[in-house]
């Protein structure tokens, strides 16, 4: 996850947000957004790159929306509302997806969002 966070908070388009987002908030930025914190259930993230979040990820969640296909999405704890790479939507099942223990990621394989266990390219 250091890796992920190092690449992230090294390019010029990254914004770090510090605070956990509430219902009824919103971050739209066209490039990777950090979250220092969680992101409760009625709380929105946009983002034209990566989202990486250091706690829970438990509202709506959309990396790459304006078209980039590679962008991930990476959680301490991935239970999003909905969740959204490019053009490619999911949400998980209501009671299906219990914390994990360790980071998850998803992203497009295959046009198919996947959610695994993050792992460092290292």
């Amino acid at each position: 996850m250091k890796e992920l966070l190092d690449t992230a908070l090294n390019s010029e388009n990254t914004i770090l947000i510090q605070k956990t987002l509430r219902s009824g908030q919103s971050i739209k930025h066209s490039g990777n957004v950090v979250i220092l914190g969680d992101v409760n259930p009625g709380a929105e993230v946009v983002a034209g790159g990566h989202v990486i979040v250091m706690g829970a990820l438990r509202g709506m969640v959309h990396a790459g929306a304006f078209g980039n296909e590679n962008a991930t999405v990476t959680a301490f704890c991935l239970n999003p509302i909905q969740l959204r790479i490019c053009n490619y939507i999911t949400r998980i099942p209501d009671g299906s997806h219990p914390d994990p223990g360790e980071p998850e990621t998803a992203r497009i394989s295959n046009e198919t969002v996947i959610i695994e266990k993050y792992q460092s390219s290292r």
